[in-house]
């Protein structure tokens, strides 16, 4: 088993606790989290450096309304973090706003940073697509739904 520093216990708490609670006005709080070259992957995005992952964030809140993450699981070992999480949020509005959940996992690498601090050196988000989001979409939810009866069959 590796040892993990007590100051990078702290740096997760304080991931989590940020994540949970994101609103706009945090994301210029995201290199007290990140450092400056760190890498960003999920489904739709691979970028390197803080400006590009606090424009997809951004990104995030121009386009869905209530965007939320819940952390239901942590796994912290060594350098490396893993944690589960519920991503909420909602689409449209009045009659046609919908509610949607999309579960998911994110595996982080720390770094400690030359100020002493640890930081985030890569991100990497896991989630199916195409079960979390697509299925759930009226029109390609219906083919998605039908492809996958298709395969198991």
């Amino acid at each position: 088993m590796t040892h993990t520093p007590p100051a990078l216990n702290a740096a997760v708490q304080r991931l989590v606790q940020f994540f949970e609670q994101l609103q706009p006005q945090d994301l210029p709080r995201l290199p007290e989290l990140y450092a400056t070259g760190a890498r960003f992957k999920d489904p739709f995005n691979e970028v390197q450096g803080l400006p590009s992952i606090e424009a997809i964030f951004d990104h995030m809140f121009r386009s869905l309304v209530n965007p939320r993450f819940v952390v239901t699981t942590r796994v912290l070992e060594g350098h490396q973090c893993f944690l589960t999480w519920d991503f909420l949020f909602a689409t449209g509005s009045g009659a046609n706003r919908s509610e949607f959940t999309v579960r998911g996992a994110t595996h982080l690498v720390y770094a400690q940073q030359t100020d002493g601090h640890w930081r985030i050196v890569v991100h990497r988000d896991y989630w199916d697509v195409a079960e979390e989001l697509y299925e759930k979409l009226p029109v390609v939810g219906s083919l998605m739904r039908w492809l996958k009866r298709r395969a198991n069959s």
